[in-house]
């Protein structure tokens, strides 16, 4: 990678950011509310590489490629000036957000993607800060931002597909993943996040079970196999026509809430009831079947061997 990038916003979601990027080989410009702060971050972002690397979380020679490639800017308009890709990652506030997008705008190329960081905030509201909005779009990192691989990809309804592009393919040059999805309150990863812990604060309210031994339950079982797939590929496993059982199971008591799905129930009429038909959600084809369960089962041994290696984590 050879982009000139800026961040602005360079607190710990900003620093990890601008930490990746340089590592993949960006020219990384980051700015915050002043010089002082911002100078402050990138020492910050420096120290904390010495120790991801010393614990073995970055490569050998990161911290050079951080020192060389991040540097800390006077004002968020030198920052942007000549920059290819700029992400905004300020506090989650609209009008702040309105008025550091406006100062990029303002000092920007016109043809510069700008993306934002933001994981509640509706990008095509954040857009009407925007000049040239077709390049405008939300660019979600998780924290911590080094080492949670998945970037939700986030454009309104006027993004252009070169801006989406341009977008997934300098966040996959740093070895991550991106997914790319509607702009819709709460988009997908914080949907899915808050339904998990609704439900669970809806099980410790009822006093069905405690936190720990919600929590417990979480990443020994269902938790334990999202590593490695996502809800469809797991239901496929399953069986469709188990899940409409169970569903049908739940509403004996929670007739509204667990409701079947209209998409489980069309697929169980067409006879597409997972990788046991060779079609489902996911439509894993059945000669690939034995395939996949070798892969499962190996996928979870490791797992707990990792988990065995690292010992608990330490939250007592």
């Amino acid at each position: 990678m050879t982009r000139t990038v800026a961040i602005i916003g360079s607190g710990y979601m900003g620093g990890g950011i601008a930490q990746v990027l340089a590592i993949a080989g960006a020219q990384v410009r980051i700015a915050d509310v002043s010089f002082e702060v911002t100078e402050r971050n990138r020492q910050r972002i420096v120290e904390e590489a010495r120790q991801f690397v010393a614990d073995g979380l970055f490569p050998e020679g990161a911290i050079a490629l951080i020192e060389r490639n991040v540097s800390a800017a006077a004002s968020i308009e030198e920052a942007v000036e000549g920059a290819d890709f700029i992400e905004e990652a300020v506090p989650e506030v609209l009008e702040i957000k309105h008025e550091t997008l406006r100062r990029i705008c303002a000092a920007a190329k016109p043809e510069a993607i700008i993306g934002s960081n933001t994981s509640t905030i509706s990008i095509a509201a954040l857009a009407q800060a925007v000049t040239h909005p077709a390049r405008f779009l939300g660019v979600h990192f998780s924290n911590p931002s080094p080492f949670i691989p998945g970037v939700e990809i986030i454009p309104h309804a006027g993004t252009s597909p070169d801006a989406i592009e341009a977008a997934c393919a300098i966040v996959r040059s740093t070895g991550k993943e991106t997914a790319t999805v509607k702009d819709v309150t709460g988009f997908v990863l914080n949907r899915l996040q808050y339904a998990l812990f609704h439900e669970a604060t809806q099980l410790l309210e009822e006093g069905v079970a405690t936190a720990e031994e919600i929590d417990t339950l979480v990443r020994t079982t269902f938790g334990f196999r999202l590593p490695f797939f996502g809800p469809f590929a797991i239901a496929d496993m399953a069986g469709l026509d188990v899940y409409n059982f169970c569903y049908k199971s739940l509403q004996s008591d929670f007739p509204d809430r667990f409701a079947t799905p209209k998409v489980l129930s069309e697929l169980i009429q067409q006879g597409k009831l997972g990788t046991k038909s060779g079609a489902g959600f996911l439509n894993v084809p059945a000669e690939r079947i034995p395939e996949l369960i070798a892969y499962r089962n190996k996928a979870y041994v490791k797992m707990k061997q990792l988990l065995e290696e690292l010992g608990p984590a330490p939250l007592d």
